[in-house]
């Protein structure tokens, strides 16, 4: 529980803050112990908004509870009330306030590249900023609804999807052009004026061209058949079915909708589900589900408008926009919307047509996944609850993190933590640690220093206060889980005690016991015999998959750290060398030890490589 002060505290506080404001639009934040965010909002008027506070009458439990807890307060005043939204809903992403409803788990999405840079276009999956010349389709759901399309486009319009390193030293046409994939421009198979031909057709169909562009195969396809040119009639047949399979998957489609995200929501059991399908050029790109976090009072008008503020913040954002319920601010949010894009944009709640009929199936698709979410969490909190009874925990962990260690004789050692909680695993807040001043050959010093680096940081972000329910600490854990024995679970429990906080948490340590089969693992607790769990408990399959989680995790990692340490060179070593230099000595000698090899008069006939810096070279590789 949180330490609650007096309503009236907090009130004062408040009113001292409003005296001096005046009544411009802007952004407020009420900041609790520790410097937590208890909440960020905006107002037309600051004064007026802000004052409001003040009035425990008009205050619901929730709002009183989060006046009690502010000390203080901070502003931001702006032009307008538009670009106090965005800055809120800025803010609100950044700090995470307890108070406000909140998206969680906001991921870039990925796009499809037709790259622009080369004679020769290639399609590839993009995430992140786009930076890369050429043209951009999506936003797509998932990185599968990529996949899959870019797989369908491959077979239909057989464009290259290969690099451009690849591309320049093919002298044979690869394995995609034999399964009829690719026309192998790589190796003039194909001219210029026909490849472009390929890159202008699936402009077309990403466009929402694809009833055209089946009629022109079509065409071409009995044109063939005509001239008795039976395998080109075929090879067309084949991508005319390719395109009628990649058309029937779209669950619904619509050819007005030529820029327009689906925003619907609704709640079921004290959860509510926001999912987002995306249309693009009439065609479907999937839909994502959100579980956003809100209080029982917020209407879905409310939730769906902070949903769309937060969601768009770092998005780009489609012309239109349908929603299945109205939204709260409509007006307001679509002003600074059309702000922000540059555009103007419409905000829609349809009462008729198709667009009714596709919130309609939206809803369908929300209820499902919502029942379907809230059985996996009964599940989640029926599998906490029998962790705390078999650990003796007063409640259930609402925060466990696993840690794991991995390496290969001691090299790129590097530790991971995972993190789970009621709603399952918490990907964004997972850690990597690259272990760096513990004995390559001591397991138990490598977990020393991650325990180390993971909680002196901790308490010192949280100005020495280990106390697990301080609202200034919302990432401290509940229970920690152990890769390994009675060994590390010593060597965990040192550390935390040197730190003064391990009263404070659960520790256990898994290790797989004496024949390392599944199902005979141990457990180890401080002051605790070890012990074994029958083979058939339904928690030790939940403590196994958690276990899993940190191994796959951990191995990720360590597979990262090794792969960017196969790329370096010696040559990264010399001190003052950089890109351009390195570059430059590698084409010329044709490998590292070639330069390790060479002389001060060899070292000078590479261009930019002055007499100094060929002494210094020289004398890094060759200095005793």
């Amino acid at each position: 529980m949180h330490d609650m002060r007096p309503l009236q505290d907090g009130i004062d506080v408040i009113k001292a803050h409003a005296a001096k404001l005046g009544q411009k639009p802007g952004v407020y934040q009420m900041v609790g112990k520790g410097d937590e965010t208890l909440y960020v909002g905006k107002a037309k008027a600051l004064k007026r908004r802000v004052f409001s506070y003040t009035q425990p009458n008009r205050l619901s439990s929730r709002l009183m509870r989060m006046v009690s807890e502010t000390l203080r307060m901070e502003f931001v005043e702006t032009h307008t009330e538009a670009e106090a939204l965005l800055l809120e809903a800025n803010l609100i992403k950044k700090h995470r306030p307890r108070y406000n409803i909140l998206l969680k788990d906001d991921k870039s999405f990925p796009y499809i590249l037709l790259t622009g840079d080369h004679d020769f276009p290639r399609l590839t999956k993009h995430r992140g900023a786009k930076t890369l010349k050429g043209d951009y389709f999506g936003p797509f759901a998932s990185i599968g609804a990529v996949n899959h399309t870019l797989t369908m486009l491959q077979r239909i319009f057989m464009v290259r999807n290969c690099s451009d390193s690849y591309f320049a030293n093919r002298t044979r046409p690869c394995l995609q052009y034999h399964i009829k994939r690719c026309t192998a421009p790589c190796t003039n198979l194909v001219s210029k004026q026909d490849y472009a031909r390929q890159t202008r057709d699936v402009k077309d169909y990403l466009s929402g061209k694809s009833r055209q562009i089946q009629d022109k195969m079509a065409e071409e396809m009995q044109q063939a058949s005509d001239a008795m040119e039976f395998e080109k009639a075929a090879a067309l047949r084949d991508r005319i079915r390719a395109l009628s399979t990649i058309q029937m998957r779209q669950d619904i489609s619509i050819p007005s909708l030529v820029d327009a995200d689906v925003i619907a929501g609704l709640t079921l059991g004290g959860k509510t589900c926001v999912q987002v399908f995306f249309f693009r050029s009439g065609q479907s790109y999937g839909n994502r589900s959100y579980f956003p976090r809100a209080d029982k009072d917020d209407t879905l008008g409310d939730i769906l408008g902070a949903f769309m503020a937060q969601f768009y913040a770092d998005k780009p954002v489609p012309k239109e926009v349908i929603t299945n319920a109205p939204v709260t601010e409509e007006a307001l949010l679509t002003e600074a919307l059309s702000h922000k894009s540059g555009y103007k944009v419409t905000i829609k709640t349809p009462l008729r047509g198709d667009r009714k009929r596709l919130v309609d199936w939206a809803e369908n698709n929300i209820k499902a996944a919502l029942e379907r979410h809230l059985q996996e969490n009964a599940q989640q909190a029926s599998a906490l609850s029998a962790i705390a009874d078999l650990f003796g925990m007063d409640t259930p962990p609402q925060r466990i993190e696993i840690y794991d260690n991995s390496h290969i004789s001691g090299t790129n050692m590097t530790g991971v933590m995972v993190v789970a909680g009621p709603d399952g695993f918490i990907k964004n807040q997972y850690r990597k640690f690259n272990i760096k001043q513990a004995n390559a050959q001591d397991d138990f010093d490598m977990m020393r220093e991650v325990m180390m680096r993971r909680f002196s940081r901790a308490l010192k972000d949280n100005k020495g206060n280990s106390d697990s329910s301080n609202a200034g600490m919302p990432e401290w854990p509940d229970l920690l889980l152990i890769d390994g024995g009675k060994g590390q679970l010593s060597a965990v429990s040192g550390v935390l005690e040197e730190l003064g906080i391990l009263d404070d948490l659960t520790v256990v340590a898994i290790s797989k016991g004496p024949d390392r089969n599944a199902g005979r693992e141990e457990f180890h607790m401080n002051g605790r015999e070890s012990f074994r769990l029958p083979i058939n408990d339904p928690s030790l399959f939940y403590l196994q998959r958690l276990r899993d989680e940190s191994h796959r995790f951990a191995i990720g990692a360590h597979r990262q750290r090794r792969a960017k340490g196969i790329t370096k060179s010696t040559l990264d070593q010399i001190p003052g060398i950089g890109p351009k230099r390195k570059k430059a000595l590698l084409v010329h000698f044709g490998s590292a030890k070639a330069v390790e090899d060479a002389g001060i008069a060899d070292l000078l006939k590479v261009e930019g490589i002055s007499e100094s810096f060929a002494q210094s070279i020289y004398d890094y590789f060759h200095d005793a």
